[in-house]
């Protein structure tokens, strides 16, 4: 074939000669994939312009939660203090868990609202790709947007928790004090962490299947293993006579060191007569997991971006 002749045949081959391949010639014009990986900044900056996605989606989900049963948005409240009530019962009456603390119940109240938002974050955040493959493979957009929306509607039902809880620690005989101010701060750090922890579980749980069945026994651990229910120091150190770095290892789980620094600031700790005071590195390891887990969880979830959806 003449060279006018395979020009004619390059242009009705829309501008692709036989022996061209599509990724090159797909580059020749500056084509990408749709679902290319973006940069980071890239990336973040996406995530960033489609915020108000992120916030409807995330308080949709909050109330259509909750639509179909009879006491509606009160069960955001009514779940946590049910639990604490089953496990003051169990722990704090039957099993003397409480030991020498003062004001056990609103000690039990702190742990099982600060853990619940870190555990149903995580949770949530292993079902926020594996539940919405509809979604992923009709509309192009960040997928990360998923598990922090996720993260963001478990925030929004801790700040009705946190207005219960204030209600009854006053209740319960604790005066506010100006380390409530700190309360925000805890709270932000936290938020940290769950959208990165989040962002691991979800990378995982797109491709582990088995990961869902798994969840309850690792939460469940990750519980016993958190303070929820007893004093860290005077469980593992006073009772047990185990060593210090032990209950230090303990301090460390992210965990125990947010609900630590919220007791802390909550019910009085500063005050000789409780007898709970966390070691200052409870403060440090709050900030390292916050910083770590974002920052982490982000650049893990976003190198499998092209992945999310398939198959």
């Amino acid at each position: 074939m003449s060279q006018p002749e395979s020009a004619v045949a390059d242009a009705q081959a829309g501008g692709r000669s036989a022996q061209e391949p599509l990724a090159k010639l797909a580059q020749r014009y500056g084509l990408r994939r749709a679902i290319a990986r973006p940069r980071f900044h890239v990336y973040v900056r996406q995530l960033w312009e489609r915020r108000h996605f992120i916030l409807t989606y995330a308080t949709s989900r909050n109330v259509s939660k909750y639509s179909s049963s009879a006491l509606g948005q009160l069960w955001q409240v009514l779940t946590p203090l049910l639990n604490a009530a089953i496990y003051y019962v169990m722990f704090g009456l039957i099993l003397g868990g409480k030991g020498d603390i003062v004001n056990y119940p609103a000690f039990l109240l702190t742990g099982m609202f600060v853990f619940t938002y870190t555990q149903r974050s995580f949770t949530a955040g292993a079902k926020s790709i594996s539940s919405n493959l509809s979604l992923i493979r009709a509309l192009h957009f960040p997928r990360a947007a998923l598990p922090l929306a996720y993260t963001i509607q478990e925030l929004q039902q801790l700040a009705i928790s946190m207005g219960v809880l204030g209600l009854i620690v006053v209740m319960t005989g604790e005066a506010p004090n100006w380390y409530w101010l700190m309360i925000p701060i805890v709270l932000l750090l936290q938020t940290m962490f769950n959208v990165g922890a989040g962002l691991v579980i979800a990378r995982l749980g797109s491709s582990m299947r088995d990961l869902n069945q798994l969840l309850p026994f690792i939460t469940r651990t990750w519980l016993y293993a958190s303070g929820v229910f007893f004093s860290i120091q005077e469980k593992v150190v006073g009772s047990l006579e185990l060593p210090q770095w032990v209950a230090n290892v303990m301090y460390l789980n992210p965990a125990a060191s947010y609900i630590e620094w919220m007791r802390e600031i909550l019910i009085g700790t500063y005050n000789d007569s409780v007898g709970h005071h966390p070691p200052t590195m409870v403060w440090v390891s709050c900030v390292f997991w916050a910083v770590f887990a974002l920052g982490f969880g982000f650049w893990y979830f976003w190198r499998a971006e092209e992945r999310y959806g398939r198959g």
